[in-house]
This record gives C-alpha cells, sequence and structure tokens, in this order.
C-alpha cells in the first residue's frame, strides 16, 4: 500500500473514532481544532489523489451532488408501525394477549423518538443504502442525505457480512430553534416542530441542504442480520452500540405492565429535560423467540405496543392578538402569551384559527387561558378561566384594512378565512407573481418561481407589473444568469404583451376567477376597462358567474392598489383590449353543455375542451340533465353509465370530428 492511501485510511479512522466519541459518546477526546485539522488534511488529500476518494469517507459527510428525484425501495422487512395505547387499561389488555401465548415473558420500554423512521444497511461493514419507511413497504432512497448524519456510522466496527437496522432520524430542540431563527430571518416559512423539519430535511435534494441541519438519530431495532446470532432486544442494542450506533441502551428488563407501566411515567416525567422529542414510550417483549411466537398482524408487531403521552395543558397569559397574513391572504390571528414551558417548548404564541374560535371560546386581551400542544405540535388555546378576569380584558375584532397593506380585508359566505384582497400585499406578493407569469396566465416562459424569487430577493421586482420594466442587462448581472438567458427570458416578457386579454384576466390572481371565468369574462367586456367598470347586479347575470364570484370582482377592483397595479401593466404595454372577431365567429355550439370522458385517441382532453369553448359552447365535470353531449373515449366509466341512464346524446371521437368539420 502506498504511503498516500496509508495516511489517507488512517485519517479515515482517526476521524471517524473521534466523530463517534463526539457526537454519539458525548466523551470527546480531541479539541475541535485538532478535529478540524484532521478533516482538512484529509479533505486536501482526497483532493490531490481522487483516486482514493470514498463513498465512506468522512469528507462526504457535507453532502454530495444534488439527485434529481428519490428512487423508490422495497423493504424485504416491511417496516410496520406500533399499536397505540392511551390509557393504563389498554397496556394491561396489551400484556393479558401476550401472556396466553408467553407467560413468562419479560419486557423493555424505550422513548418513541418524535422523528422519521428510517433503514440503514449494511455490507461487510459499509453502509450502502439508507431509506425512509415510506408507507412500511416502499420507501424512498435518501442514502446521500443520511451520509451527512454524523451520528450514522459509514463503517462498522466488525466487518458484518449484511445488517440492516431501523433507527428514527431527528431534529435536536437546539438545531430546530436555530433554523426556524434563520428562516425567520429571511422571512421564510417557518416548520412547526422538529419532526416536520427532520422529515423536510431528510427529503432534501440536495444533501448540502441536509448537511446543515444538524439532524441526528437513535438506531432502536435489527431489522436483518447475517453472520451474528442475536437472540434478545437488550443483546442487540448492546452489540448496535459497540458496532458504534447511536442508542438509547437501557438495559433494565420488567417482569410485569404494572413495572413496565411505571418506566413509562418516568419517562412521562423527564420528556422536558429532555435534548430532543419524544410522543410517547414503547414496550417491547425483549426475547426474540417469544416476538416469533407472537407474530404479527397486517399493521403492526403482536409483540409491542406504543404508550401516546396525553397533551400537556399549561395556564398562561393572553397579553394581545396579532395578526398574520400568509401567503394565500388569509388573515390569521395569534395570541402572544406570557412565556410558558409546554411539551419540552417555550410557548409565546399560539394560533388562534380564526374570528369565529375566538367568539365561540369568548377569548379575549387580557384573559387567563389554558394552553395546548396538540398532538405535542402546534400551541393550542383551548380554554380561558372566566373566573380569573378582573372586568380589564378587552373584545377582539378583526380588522377592516389587511395590516401589511391597508387593502380591504373580506369574508366571503361561507367561509370561515379572512382575506386580504390586496394585489401587491408584500405577504402574498411571492405567491400572486407566480401565479401570473404561470402557464395558465400570463405564461412568461423561463421565469419560473426560483426566479422569481431570485428577482424579489435582489429588489428587481416589487409586484407583477414591475416585470415589464426589467432591463436586460439587470438580467444578464443577477446571480450570472448570463446574457443569452437574460435575452431568452426578455423575449418571452415581450411576447406576453401580445396575449389574450383572458390570460391577464386570469393572472389578476382574483378570487374564484380561474381561466375558465376569465374567458367568459373577456369575450364578454372586450376591454380590462369594461370590465373593472361591471356592476356586481350586471356580472351575476352572465352565464357561470355566481353571486360570489360577481362580489369578489367588484370588491378587488375597489381596491386602490390593484387599480395601480393594473395602469402599471398598460403602461408597460400589455395587452387590454380583446380582439377576436365575434361577428364572424363560429359559435355552432352556443349554449350546449359537454362532458368529456374516458381515454381520447385524437385529443388530448384540454384540446377538445379548447375547441368546444372557441365554437361558444362549455364544458363540465359532471353529468346532468343539463348536459347536451358526452364525448366518450375509450374506457369510459360512470359518467357514461350515467348519460345512458339519464338519455343524454353520446357521442364517439368521429362524431365530434364532424360535428366540428
Amino acid at each position: 500500500m502506498k504511503e498516500t492511501e496509508k495516511r489517507i485510511n488512517e485519517l479515515r479512522e482517526q476521524i471517524e473514532y473521534h466523530n463517534r466519541k463526539y457526537y454519539v459518546e458525548d466523551d470527546p477526546e480531541i479539541t475541535d481544532m485538532e478535529f478540524d485539522a484532521l478533516l482538512r488534511e484529509l479533505e486536501d488529500l482526497e483532493k490531490k489523489y481522487p483516486e482514493y476518494r470514498s463513498e465512506n469517507s468522512p469528507t462526504m459527510r457535507v453532502g454530495g451532488a444534488a439527485a434529481p428525484t428519490f428512487a423508490p425501495v422495497r423493504h424485504t422487512v416491511e417496516m410496520q408501525s406500533l399499536q397505540k395505547a392511551f390509557s393504563k387499561d389498554e397496556i394491561l389488555d396489551f400484556d393479558r394477549r401476550v401472556r396466553e401465548a408467553v407467560p413468562d415473558a419479560e419486557y423493555v420500554v424505550e422513548h418513541k423518538i418524535d422523528g422519521l423512521s428510517v433503514s440503514l444497511e449494511y455490507v461487510n461493514g459499509v453502509f450502502t443504502r439508507g431509506s425512509t419507511r415510506g408507507d412500511g413497504i416502499t420507501g424512498e432512497d435518501v442514502t446521500e442525505n443520511l451520509r451527512t448524519v454524523r451520528t450514522i456510522p459509514l463503517k462498522l466496527k466488525d466487518e458484518i457480512p449484511f445488517l440492516e437496522v431501523r433507527g428514527e432520524v431527528f431534529m435536536p430542540r437546539e438545531s430546530f430553534e436555530k433554523l426556524n431563527a434563520q428562516l425567520e430571518a429571511q422571512d421564510m416559512p417557518l416548520f412547526a416542530n422538529p419532526r416536520n423539519a427532520a422529515a423536510g430535511s431528510l427529503r432534501q435534494l440536495d444533501p448540502k441542504i441536509a448537511a446543515r441541519r444538524g439532524l441526528d438519530i437513535f438506531v432502536f431495532n435489527i431489522q436483518r442480520i447475517e453472520g451474528r446470532e442475536i437472540t434478545s432486544h437488550i443483546d442487540g442494542l448492546r452489540f448496535l452500540k459497540e458496532q458504534g450506533f447511536k442508542t438509547i441502551l437501557n438495559e433494565n428488563t420488567f417482569k410485569t405492565a404494572e413495572e413496565a407501566f411505571d418506566e413509562i411515567l418516568k419517562i412521562g416525567d423527564e420528556r422536558d429535560k429532555l435534548y430532543f422529542d419524544i410522543d410517547g414510550a414503547v414496550i417491547k417483549v425483549n426475547d426474540f423467540a417469544a416476538r416469533d411466537l407472537l407474530g404479527v398482524t397486517a399493521k403492526f408487531p403482536k409483540w409491542a405496543i406504543a404508550y401516546k403521552y396525553p397533551a400537556e395543558k399549561k395556564t398562561t397569559v393572553l397579553r394581545d392578538i396579532k395578526i398574520q397574513v400568509g401567503r394565500t391572504g388569509v388573515l390569521t390571528p395569534l395570541a402572544l402569551l406570557d412565556t410558558v414551558r409546554v411539551a419540552g417548548t417555550n410557548v409565546s404564541r399560539a394560533t388562534l384559527h380564526n374570528i369565529d374560535y375566538i367568539r365561540e371560546k369568548d377569548i379575549r386581551i387580557g384573559d387567563t387561558v389554558v394552553i395546548e400542544k396538540a398532538g405535542d405540535i402546534i400551541p393550542a388555546v383551548v380554554e380561558v378561566i372566566k373566573e380569573n378576569r378582573t372586568g380589564s380584558e378587552t373584545e377582539f375584532h378583526m380588522p377592516e384594512k389587511c395590516p401589511e397593506c391597508g387593502a380591504q380585508v373580506v369574508r366571503l359566505e361561507g367561509e370561515a378565512a379572512c382575506r386580504c384582497t390586496g394585489v401587491n400585499c408584500p405577504a402574498q406578493r411571492y405567491r400572486n407573481i407566480v401565479h401570473f407569469v404561470s402557464r395558465p396566465a400570463m405564461d412568461i416562459e423561463g421565469l419560473g418561481p426560483s426566479i422569481v424569487e431570485k428577482l424579489l430577493q435582489n429588489d428587481i421586482i416589487k409586484t407583477a407589473a414591475d416585470i415589464y420594466y426589467i432591463k436586460p442587462e439587470t438580467l444578464a448581472a443577477m446571480d450570472k444568469l448570463g446574457e443569452k438567458s437574460a435575452q431568452n427570458l426578455i423575449n418571452s416578457i415581450e411576447k406576453s404583451k401580445t396575449n389574450p386579454l383572458y390570460r391577464l384576466i386570469n393572472g389578476l390572481g382574483i378570487r374564484l376567477i380561474g381561466e375558465k371565468a376569465a374567458k367568459t369574462l373577456a369575450k364578454k367586456y372586450k376591454t380590462i376597462d369594461g370590465f373593472m367598470a361591471a356592476t356586481e347586479e350586471e356580472l351575476t347575470g352572465i352565464d357561470d358567474v355566481g353571486g360570489k364570484m360577481a362580489k369578489s370582482i367588484v370588491e378587488f377592483f375597489e381596491q386602490e392598489q390593484n387599480m395601480e397595479f393594473i395602469n402599471a401593466l398598460k403602461n408597460g404595454g400589455v395587452n387590454c383590449v380583446d380582439d377576436s372577431a365575434d361577428d364572424e365567429a363560429d359559435m355552432r355550439f352556443s349554449g350546449k353543455t359537454f362532458v368529456l370522458t374516458g381515454t381520447l385517441e385524437k385529443y388530448k382532453r384540454a384540446e377538445a375542451s379548447a375547441i368546444i369553448e372557441k365554437l361558444g359552447g362549455k364544458t363540465s365535470s359532471s353529468v346532468s340533465k343539463k348536459t347536451d353531449y358526452v364525448l366518450a373515449g375509450a374506457e369510459a366509466g360512470s359518467k357514461l353509465t350515467k348519460a345512458r341512464s339519464l338519455g343524454v346524446a353520446v357521442i364517439t371521437e368521429n362524431e365530434f370530428e364532424e360535428m366540428i368539420r
């Protein structure tokens, strides 16, 4: 072996040893500076001598190349879920069923980690594949992301011919709070809890993102093993720990369900002190032969059960109610609380859902309230302690104007949500622009969500109208987009200026107005000015425009910022006129309703629908007595049956072609 190769192997062994001492055993032997020096030396050697690079090198923990997607993995041993218990009686019932088959059963009790279940596979002691649980039968290959989790050994102590283990990837509370602080600083959506954060991080297509998230793992089960004989759960955990895995090794066994339940309560009492989230505790039969005797059901093993702790409740004072405007324009009331620790995390804010929830619970500013983490995830105000009221408490009212942009706030009939109607609302800006440039709307090719995000981040645009004022050199300089790509995008923007009027109407994002309604409105009013001047009464007289839609349109154009937005589009050269020639238009399907079903050979459904609408007809998704024709392709199902039962005319593709010829 050459000296270089020998040194690389020595460095890898040293780094993995110290990595295990620091992350798994919490017993570091060298300083961070010394560890970093070893890692830098290895990185330099692997860069200089790429022929010695290895997928299982510690340098791979920073993340490799991004994957286009995750490949499916069929689990040889099904990753089953656990039956759940919510009371001591249910634990005793489980014990009774176990002892009918195994009278002298002994139990182990362990924390139920609130994370994402994964499978890790090793061949000859080397980590080869990692996958998510998925539906228990088929998961996703996330090997490259799992390599970045420092508590997963890339190489075992012994060269076991084959080993598959199951573990729970989680995000420590400290890492979770750090991640959410970073997201908040970037004005990005926050993760609701560490479990969601762990799952989202592990499913990032770019492993480098997963590497920065500080994920961790506890391994708790041997799925398959070759070359070793393991007879009990505790022996298995000891073996896994020797091989370098991170486990929660509780070597106590319990001869009765009463003793096991006492341990469950003990774990529950200590959950606030843990650095990770748990959502229960698990009782398992220790002996593997006894497990084989008990067997499994279609859904879960008969030798284990998970006890779920009741949601923890705490009392605090509600100091104020703040309105949060979401990306869809929904206004959500948020309770600002005196900080209280609930289920292991500090809670100072809680959702109040909507104004109906506030009225139903009679929640007032200044109230003493009970906080609960629903499913140990989202903090919510569940009760008001009215006997604590002093008379100084004040009722809350939803604002009439959006706190983000000042636009009118509306609540449509039958909806619980109040919404902002401002097209330029900062809270909705990204979503509104993405919709405006999308294919069903202005169809600006090349201007996808990622480019929109960069344009906003670089303050190149603030609204969708600003797109029509961008200079080519500004685009070319943005994040190395390049002159050619920039010019292609400018060409797409210029092309969109000549779009038909209905695309602009659809792009405005008026609530309840989609592509189909936009086409109807463009034909009716011919100009954007004519459309903006329409009254609610006039609009409701149009086919396919109901009362809610008419109200939504009128309220949209009552907002000054929306009118300014349309003026900016006009000044930017965007077409605001429907110049189709109605006098010469072929309206042979006027007043006729078609339903399409089955697989068409000559047309896509969207193409057939477009032809019908161009000829004055309309399409529907369901068959009724008002349906004139059902265009049926191959393998037509229930819609064809219903059409025949109602006596609706059924036509084939050939007959359809005769009709449109």
